[in-house]
């Protein structure tokens, strides 16, 4: 059961990650981000990336780096609950 548990929060943050990065390669395409796609990619997306993109500016007004650094952010989070879980449960 608790192997269940892991690979669930395992798939659904790798899912996430994959969508942060699909919402980054929008914004390398002229108003992809208005599309229908974007818009809803930006709902799920912006909530956690903006908590970023309030400490981390764009570099020269253009780079933002802050998608970078909400994936490390959230490869550690992953990690974390997994060895967590993994501890509760003494599997490790």
């Amino acid at each position: 059961m608790e192997l269940y548990v892991i690979n669930f929060i395992a798939r659904a943050l790798e899912i996430y990650s994959y969508l942060i990065i699909g919402y980054v390669l929008l914004s390398w395409f002229p108003n992809a981000r208005e599309s229908f796609i974007g818009q809803f990619l930006g709902r799920i997306v912006e909530p956690y990336v903006g908590i970023f993109r309030r400490f981390i500016p764009p570099i020269g007004g253009v780079l933002d780096l802050s998608p970078i650094i909400a994936l490390l952010a959230l490869r550690f989070i992953t990690m974390g609950l997994i060895a967590v879980i993994e501890f509760m449960f003494g599997m490790g």
